[in-house]
């Protein structure tokens, strides 16, 4: 390689490393987290690990919502795709759990590209988005109930051949999911940098616009249901696997999809780390309100109604881009990549 070649090189490395310095600093602090603070504790555990799974629920959903502004209010149910797919299989076959996984995860994308080609072919907006994907969810709960051979109805269903070590309560549970969130914010990071994050950013700010630079905007919505979907999906899977146990409350809208629309809507829309802070904020929160569950669903409307009205950006972003106004005159400008990461 010549020397004006390394001299190319080096400042691209430099942008990536900017780039991927915010999911590096996530890593070091989830690794970091069971030794200082919770690991001889299964019950704070096991909170550790639902805030976990509902950041990676809010990462797949911020990449179909977030990215292309397609309002999929069944996250829940793509999640009890992969679930109960992964049980079911578990439960009536021999197979492994790899395979449980797999198909779960499969199915969930599938499910989700279909959802989104229907939208994109009725050319429906994000409110009718919405009202389908919403229909979809309340006919997935119906069907658990209904199936009671298969799923257990309301009952639920104990999926078997579960290892120990990887219990919802457990420290290896926790670096599972940790471990499965990391990666989902490193794809999301690569997606960002890539041809298909300009395209998402494209459409996401002006749909019009976007086709007339050429972007196919219905390939690459469905392109970021599908993948946003497996990760739903597969963090479902992952989930029944690890808790030995399922039922529709698992999967179900009040549970997931309230949360997770909170959780990416405070952290911010379209942002790296939106899911994982909101995630955590409202794990805290859960904790405090347990003892008054319709106080808490009262709040996470109050929440939705305050951010999307006066924090479209995100509660997060809002107060940096505050703090940036009152001190950050004369700073010198940021590196592209880091201001990037913001975005």
């Amino acid at each position: 390689m010549s020397t004006v070649e390394n001299v190319g090189t080096l400042p691209r490395l430099g942008r990536l490393g900017w780039a991927f310095l915010p999911v590096a600093v996530a890593a070091a602090v989830l690794a970091l987290l069971p030794p200082i603070w919770f690991g001889d504790s299964p019950f704070t555990t096991s909170l550790a690990v639902q805030a976990l799974v509902f950041a990676s629920y809010g990462v797949g959903f911020n990449l179909i919502f977030g990215s292309t502004n397609q309002l999929f209010l069944c996250v829940g149910a793509l999640a009890g795709v992969g679930g109960y797919g992964a049980g079911i299989l578990a439960n009536e076959t021999s197979l492994p759990m790899l395979a449980g996984v797999v198909v779960g995860t499969l199915s969930a994308a599938l499910v989700g590209g279909l959802l989104s080609w229907i939208a994109v072919r009725r050319s429906l907006g994000i409110i009718f988005t919405g009202i389908v994907t919403l229909v979809f969810s309340l006919g997935f709960a119906n069907l658990l109930l209904g199936q009671r051979d298969l799923t257990g109805s309301e009952t639920g269903l104990i999926v078997e051949g579960v290892p120990d070590r990887l219990g919802d309560d457990t420290v290896g549970g926790y670096y599972l999911f940790a471990g499965l969130l990391v990666a989902f914010l490193i794809i999301f990071r690569v997606l960002q940098l890539s041809h298909i994050g300009w395209a998402f950013r494209a459409l996401r700010d002006d749909e019009v616009a976007a086709e007339l630079a050429g972007v196919d905007v219905a390939r690459y919505r469905i392109y970021a249901a599908t993948v946003g979907s497996a990760m739903i999906g597969l963090t479902g899977a992952l989930l029944a696997y690890s808790a030995g146990f399922i039922s529709p409350a698992t999967y179900s809208f009040d549970r997931v999809d309230v949360r997770v629309l909170v959780m990416v809507a405070f952290g911010g829309l379209g942002t790296l780390l939106g899911p994982l802070i909101g995630a955590g904020v409202f794990a805290i929160v859960d904790e405090q309100l347990t003892a008054s569950l319709e106080l808490r669903e009262v709040l996470y409307g109050v929440f939705v109604i305050a951010i999307f009205l006066f924090f479209r950006r995100g509660v997060v972003q809002a107060i940096v881009s505050l703090y940036e106004r009152v001190f950050g005159a004369g700073e010198p400008p940021k590196p592209p990549a880091l201001q990037a990461s913001r975005e």
